[in-house]
């Protein structure tokens, strides 16, 4: 089995410094999308395609309102209508070369889906927000996908495949994709974090078995982008952070195994929610189960990541 786990820099151990306002504020952002997703619209997918269009309404809508380019590609499954939204902030110096940081927005059916996935989506739109305060080198794009969950999920009618497959096709030049696949379940209990049966033995001895942690993983395809995602994170964020190189049936467990098979670099960032989330894939995947402030710190550790995966300057905004 593949198992890489020794990444650059140091987890944050011990207690958390207390949130400084921005983050104070942008938890309060979080909390509002996650719950305009999670309680406004509630359950999202191609059978509830008002939902699902409500729901890409109010992507498009705060995409364009951070100043975005927004564009949608429409696929079809049979008579129902599917669509990816793209964001982008073009590169100043290398506008060729892209990063696209990515998040679905559906469900599973009958879930509120807090965690899975509005809290992605969520940490998207914070991400598309802040990237306007920057001039990166490199083009930023921002895309949320449907159709991540099953019965898609691994088959070609999944959001992500499709848009890889559009990006392979046109030859973009993807030099790192981020997955933002659930961000906002944390528990500081023993016990709280679980691992799987099978790999459990191998797992435990090289990770906490508190939840309380935010995770990077990757195949060793995409080793070099993983380590410099957590080695930035950790550079920016005093948070737990865990990366490692895991089989793909751990690692790929959504749209980032989608760019993998169409031969991008790909890593994702999640709470790993079905090895710690009661409340994964049930009605009870509400906000009020989620830690906002926690995830706040997550999402401003990624924004750290973003710039410096676009090369740019965190410490020189864009007037």
């Amino acid at each position: 089995m593949s198992l890489l786990i020794n990444m650059p820099g140091r987890s944050w151990r011990g207690t958390l410094p207390p949130l400084p306002e921005a983050q104070r504020a942008l938890a309060g952002e979080l909390r509002r999308d996650v719950t305009h997703l999670a309680v406004g619209i509630g359950a999202r997918n191609v059978w509830r395609p008002e939902r699902m269009s409500a729901a890409a309404d109010m992507i498009i809508a705060e995409l364009s309102t951070a100043g975005l380019s927004v564009v949608q590609y429409s696929y079809n499954i049979g008579i129902m209508q599917c669509v990816n939204i793209e964001a982008t902030l073009r590169g100043a110096t290398h506008p060729d070369e892209i990063i696209v940081i990515g998040a679905h927005y559906d469900t599973v059916d009958e879930t509120p889906g807090a965690d899975d996935n509005a809290s992605g989506v969520a940490g998207l739109l914070a991400l598309a927000r802040a990237a306007g305060r920057y001039r990166p080198a490199r083009t930023l794009r921002f895309v949320a996908f449907a159709n991540e969950e099953p019965p898609f999920f691994q088959t070609e009618q999944m959001g992500s495949v499709v848009y890889a497959g559009l990006c392979r096709a046109r030859g973009d030049d993807i030099r790192a994709m981020l997955c933002l696949e659930m961000l906002g379940y944390y528990r500081d209990e023993k016990g709280s974090q679980w691992y799987p049966p099978v790999l459990g033995p191998v797992l435990r001895p090289f990770f906490p078995s508190e939840g309380n942690f935010i995770g990077f993983v990757s195949t060793l395809r995409s080793l070099r982008g993983l380590r410099q995602t957590v080695g930035a994170f950790r550079r920016a964020a005093q948070f737990p952070s865990e990366g490692a190189v895991l089989p793909a049936v751990l690692s790929g467990l959504s749209d980032n195994w989608a760019f993998w098979q169409h031969g991008y670099p790909a890593v994702m960032v999640t709470d790993t929610a079905m090895f710690r989330n009661p409340h994964y894939h049930t009605a009870g995947d509400l906000p009020e189960t989620l830690d906002f402030e926690r995830m706040a710190r997550v999402v401003s550790g990624l924004e750290a990541v973003m710039i410096e995966l676009a090369g740019g300057d965190a410490g020189q905004e864009h007037d």
